[in-house]
């Protein structure tokens, strides 16, 4: 039903600006024509990958920033724009537009929120985009954001037809780079977001959008919090990663209580991992090494925020 996340989102006022830090600093892949701008639709996205390939690399990393004007496409969608702004808090370094999830099944996702009487809202085809958009916790009549639905986490289900993913990205197992050399990326191998009461966000998602982990929550006691990780149809998507920090001096619980819950890490799998770091550093990016993170299993990088305007991106080693 849930067949991916379709992006790590960062809402941020000049979108082009944020991608050419990207590609610039980390080395992601640009290409002008990855960049949405549509008339009557008043934003600039960026969908950048880890990989070229999007066989290889299906979930994108997103820069998305709204423009000041009239929403002719949807005259809605300001309203609701503005309200999550409000709910992640002016000052958060990292906030989203929307967590975008790619569902094959979008008639079973509206049906379930109709039994269940639960808000959503659909925005009206358009020539620039004739497909379904659906936004959780609002409706057409009060398009704000509210987080009774999903916890929070501020969803947005489109389907899978229209970003025509390569019938490869399908195939068991997930299809490998090739000719990859150390210190190329693969794949956004999980997008962190931090919560409040993680209990609560998991019973929401799973009576009202059949969003389930596949496992109970796990505490990583080293890093100071318990986790959720929500995985989807194409396993080589990257993972939703619930936390809930449990000590409030961790580096997530700092974080939680400094700037609210919402998006937390974009983690890339690279293919040689010291490798990527003497990119990094022959980039001049200043970036922290660790040895050896519970979180991840083994050696770790997290760069600076200072050099991404405030976001946080790790690299680990590629697992095949």
């Amino acid at each position: 039903m849930h067949q991916l996340l379709l992006s790590a989102d960062l809402m941020v006022p000049d979108a082009d600006h944020v991608a050419d830090l990207l590609v610039t600093k980390l080395g992601l892949a640009g290409h002008p024509n990855w960049r949405q701008a549509f008339p009557g639709h008043p934003y600039v996205a960026h969908f950048l990958r880890a990989h070229k390939s999007l066989a290889v690399s299906p979930t994108r990393i997103e820069p998305q920033g709204h423009l000041d004007a009239p929403n002719a496409g949807d005259p809605m969608f300001p309203v609701y724009l503005h309200s999550i702004e409000d709910f992640q808090g002016p000052s958060r370094p990292q906030k989203t537009h929307a967590t975008v999830i790619v569902t094959d099944d979008m008639d079973g996702v509206i049906k379930r929120l109709m039994a269940r009487k639960q808000p959503f809202r659909l925005a009206r085809l358009t020539p620039e985009m004739p497909f379904d958009r659906l936004w959780v916790g609002c409706t057409p009549e009060k398009p704000g954001y509210e987080p009774s639905v999903d916890g929070g986490l501020c969803i947005e289900f489109i389907p899978l037809g229209p970003i025509m993913m390569p019938d490869l990205a399908f195939s068991e197992p997930p299809p490998q780079p090739r000719d990859s050399k150390p210190g190329d990326m693969v794949r956004v191998t999980a997008r962190g977001f931090l919560v409040r009461d993680l209990d609560d966000v998991l019973a929401r998602l799973d009576a009202n959008l059949d969003l389930r982990p596949g496992a109970p929550p796990t505490e990583i006691a080293s890093e100071g919090y318990r986790v959720a990780t929500i995985g989807f149809g194409l396993k080589h998507s990257a993972t939703l990663d619930l936390i809930e920090p449990t000590q409030w001096d961790s580096e997530a619980g700092r974080y939680l209580h400094n700037w609210g819950p919402g998006p937390y890490y974009a983690r890339i799998s690279v293919t040689d991992l010291k490798a990527k770091a003497d990119d990094l550093t022959a980039r001049g990016v200043k970036f922290e090494w660790r040895d050896h993170s519970d979180a991840v299993g083994g050696a770790l990088i997290r760069v600076d925020p200072a050099e991404l305007d405030g976001a946080i991106f790790e690299f680990v080693e590629h697992q095949t």
